[in-house]
């Protein structure tokens, strides 16, 4: 049994590695060619304002009152400069944000395993091409741009990382900041004449990263008064840095700006996914080599944001986020950044028809680049007769569109240079893509049959130990077959060949290799196969047919609920019907109508809006009243049973009852705090953390009785979950866990009605290790829908409250209790636990089940 434990966890260990080799694979290569437009930029120097967390609607729409809440940005809009929406893509966070628009490529997914603050890979950027850059800002951000550039011509200057504070005061000091910090730093460079000199030389990038904005947005929402009042500050901050570069320079018309965002906001105060809010993003740019305003009559969107911003009569050209780094590095006459694939938006541009050409071939080379390497990589990775290139770019292909390109140019046909580099970079973006994803089939198709192999293999030992179907085909004296176990060693053996040929990293042997281990143990289960296939024939067909339907639909229901929350819901209704489909109605109709009431109260949570979205302090206040309620009742129905009770039992009881309280205190205290301003108590802090740890150990405590250690680990688990409450969702652990309670009546009273003779009183039943074992017994087909009702709740515990594939369903005002000043490793492991705290509530009572239902947990 420890043998087949441990194979199996290391099994399935390959396969949870095995989606990084397959999904999360970094698309960057190196080895390419610095490509820069030859011909003399528009601009000196470039700077870059990233309003961290800044909505295209916060900055464009008017207030109440019909004014802008950026008039300075509003003006540039009207009188100097150009602007549209930069479309930004999932995830929509601070690092990917940022490398899309300073390096021009969307987030390397490979950076999942590796980091969040800091980028964990090397790639070239806009910075590292520049002949210096000097940034100010949060200390997440800028050191990944400094540590991957090239020499020390980058330079940074942060504030501490605990400024960032959502609890704090004013989060606008974090832009005050930057904004103070730069003007000293002009006023150093009057006085130093080495300073002096450099900031007075070409290709100079200044990066100024605002944070103000998302951290009150996080604290407060994009709807309050302190986002808003925000914007506001920031447009203020713009202005005076922007006339401060006009003096200091002398208006010498070789500066270039440009003002967006990293990602937008939900109402909500969070991000990470692909709402609207997140991924429309203002970009306004002026100054050198940017085209000033244009009066239009008729615009190519359709949306109503013009209408709604009043912008209708200015051209609007949108972008996506990845074009801006081209855009910055031909204002400025820098090579484009390596891994860049963005496509220079050429009407942004205010300069001559060769101008615009030239950047754009220069553009179309620059990805061309990259498109060559990632091909002769995998070539020279795959045998010759099993290599198939990217058949829309072939090398004559290539070669054809560059000399027309070129002739073009020469022709000064410029438009037309424009559009055939369009169609090339098209091109080589999805052969890119293609290359890329080149194994992904190859991979999935091993990683797959494995993964059947080991799942056969695991139900065919179940049925083997734990059903009468294996009985009786078992033939004595037969020798064992040689050919099974040499065909199976001459399979490795080509496989391995196969992959040494092709150079292929070690982790692909284990993908490939696996399947073949895992195929000769489930055929040497011939018997149990045979056996199983002689029982299933003997089976009547319509009940067959019956039951495959069934588990079909169930498992169309599972698979549903990852992209429907209200799949769950419909599941729970049907749930709730299923006891009066059968004789369980007639036997216990106190159980079956309990099993009901839940079963449709926990139904309503999917069909209710994501948690974090509409906070509520007496929902949260309401669930510890409840669980208090649950801690009174436990302690009378103790005191009712026996008059002796242990002193020590009442000791945990009673614990547990002051850490509810203390949550509730530490609840509405934090909550009251932080709305004046006021930050994180630090006993709020320390009773929170204490109370964490608490909740782990306490229920070990307790006497190991059935219903008497349930009780105790949700009492437990309930503290925890009021301090990571911020609504309804401190409400859904006891829901679910009433309904957990009357799923273990149900289970004991259909054990009767399958006829096991033998039941144990519930409150008899302990959590111990020394269960008898003569009292377990075989399989039945009851016993396949406790696991589908399992696998269900589990993933009514995930989705219940909110979608774990995305995190921006999860509010940061959770973890306030806890801590307020951003840390993501801390705050994504607060999250994580309050996400599995239902599921550990599940896993509980399914111990309960099994105990209850006499069958064994062991192979």
């Amino acid at each position: 049994m420890l043998l087949f434990f441990a194979l199996g966890l290391l099994v399935h260990f390959v396969f949870f590695a095995s989606i990084f080799d397959i999904y999360f694979t970094s698309p960057l290569v190196h080895g390419m060619t610095p490509q820069v437009t030859p011909l003399p930029p528009p601009a000196k120097r470039l700077v870059l304002f990233v309003a961290d967390g800044l909505r295209a609607d916060a900055l464009y729409e008017l207030d109440e009152d019909g004014n802008s809440r950026a008039p300075f940005i509003r003006n540039v809009i009207m009188h100097e400069g150009s602007w549209g929406v930069s479309h930004t893509r999932v995830p929509t966070e601070s690092r990917p944000g940022h490398v899309a628009l300073i390096a021009g490529f969307y987030e390397d997914v490979s950076a999942v395993a590796k980091g969040w603050k800091e980028n964990p890979v090397e790639f070239d950027s806009l910075f590292n091409e520049s002949k210096y850059t000097w940034s100010w800002g949060s200390p997440d951000i800028l050191p990944m741009f400094a540590k991957g550039a090239s020499g020390d011509h980058v330079y940074t200057y942060s504030y501490d990382a605990q400024r960032e504070d959502f609890g704090a005061h004013d989060a606008t000091k974090l832009d005050t900041w930057v904004f103070d910090k730069v003007k000293d730093f002009f006023d150093a460079a009057r006085n130093n004449q080495s300073l002096f000199s450099i900031v007075n030389e070409e290709k100079v990038v200044f990066f100024l990263h605002l944070l103000g904005i998302d951290t009150n947005g996080h604290a407060h929402r994009p709807s309050s008064r302190e986002y808003k009042d925000n914007i506001k500050k920031v447009d203020d901050g713009v202005k005076e840095i922007v006339s401060i570069f006009k003096h200091f320079y002398e208006d010498d018309g070789k500066t270039a700006f440009i003002f967006t965002s990293d990602h937008g906001m939900t109402d909500w105060g969070s991000h990470g996914a692909g709402h609207p809010s997140e991924t429309l993003t203002p970009f306004v740019t002026w100054g050198a080599g940017i085209k000033f305003p244009q009066n239009v009559s008729a615009q190519q969107y359709e949306d109503e944001f013009l209408k709604e911003w009043r912008l209708e009569n200015w051209k609007r050209q949108d972008i996506n986020q990845a074009d801006i780094a081209p855009l910055m590095a031909s204002l400025i006459g820098v090579p484009f950044p390596l891994n860049s694939v963005g496509i220079l938006p050429v009407g942004y541009l205010n300069n001559t028809g060769l101008f615009k050409a030239e950047s754009m071939f220069t553009n179309a080379v620059q990805i061309l680049e990259q498109f060559k390497v990632k091909m002769t990589q995998k070539k020279e990775a795959t045998l010759p007769f099993l290599f198939t290139p990217f058949k829309l770019l072939s090398d004559s292909q290539q070669l054809d569109i560059l000399r027309k390109a070129r002739s073009y140019i020469k022709q000064e046909k410029f438009d037309d240079v424009v559009s055939l580099c369009e169609e090339l970079i098209d091109l080589a973006l999805r052969g890119l893509s293609y290359y890329h994803t080149y194994d992904r089939l190859f991979l999935g198709i091993s990683v797959a049959v494995g993964f059947v192999g080991w799942t056969s293999y695991a139900s065919l030992l179940i049925i083997k130990s734990h059903s009468d179907i294996p009985r009786g085909t078992r033939r004595e004296g037969k020798k064992p077959h040689h050919l099974l176990p040499c065909s199976f060693i001459v399979a490795g053996v080509l496989v391995a060949c196969f992959l040494m040929i092709q150079a292929c990293p070690w982790t692909y042997y284990v993908y490939c290799l696996l399947p073949v281990p895992i195929w000769y143990a489930v055929l040497k289960e011939r018997e149990v196969i045979q056996a199983l296939v002689e029982s299933l024939l003997a089976f009547p067909l319509s009940r067959f047919v019956a039951y495959l339907l069934v588990f079909t639909l169930g498992i169309e229901v599972l698979v549903l609920s990852f992209f429907y929350r209200y799949m769950l819901t419909a599941g729970l209704i049907v749930f709730a019907g299923w006891p009066f489909l059968t004789q369980l109605w007639t036997r216990a109709k106190i159980t079956c109508l309990s099993w009901a009431f839940f079963s449709l109260l926990l139904a309503v949570f999917p069909l209710m809006p994501v948690v974090g979205r509409k906070p509520d302090l007496s929902l949260v206040m309401g669930a510890g009243l409840l669980v208090l309620l649950l801690s009174l009742a436990v302690l009378a129905t103790l005191v009712k049973r026996k008059l002796n009770l242990v002193k020590d039992e009442l000791l945990v009881l009673l614990l547990q009852v002051l850490s509810t309280v203390l949550s509730m205190y530490v609840v509405y205290s934090t909550h009251h705090s932080l709305l004046k301003k006021e930050g994180l108590p630090l006993l709020n802090q320390i009773v929170s953390w204490a109370t964490l740890a608490s909740s782990l150990v306490v229920p070990l405590l307790s006497p190991t009785a059935l219903w008497q250690r349930l009780t105790s680990i949700l009492l437990s688990l309930m503290s925890t979950y009021l301090l990571l409450s911020t609504g309804y969702e401190a409400l859904f652990p006891l829901v679910l866990s009433c309904l957990m309670f009357v799923w273990i009546h149900v289970e004991q009273e259909t054990l009767q009605q399958s006829g096991v003779s033998c039941k144990q009183k519930l409150a008899s039943i302990q959590f111990t290790y020394n269960t008898d074992i003569t009292q377990f017994r075989q399989l039945c087909l009851d016993d396949i829908r406790r696991a589908f009702f399992l696998v269900f709740f589990l993933l009514t515990a995930f989705f219940g409250t909110g979608n774990i594939a995305s995190i921006n369903s999860f509010d940061l005002a959770s973890v306030y209790c806890f801590l307020t000043v951003f840390s993501p490793f801390m705050m994504g492991a607060l999250m994580m636990w309050k996400i599995l705290i239902p599921f550990v509530l599940v896993m509980c009572a399914f111990e309960a089940v099994q105990i209850t239902t006499q069958l064994s947990s062991k192979g």
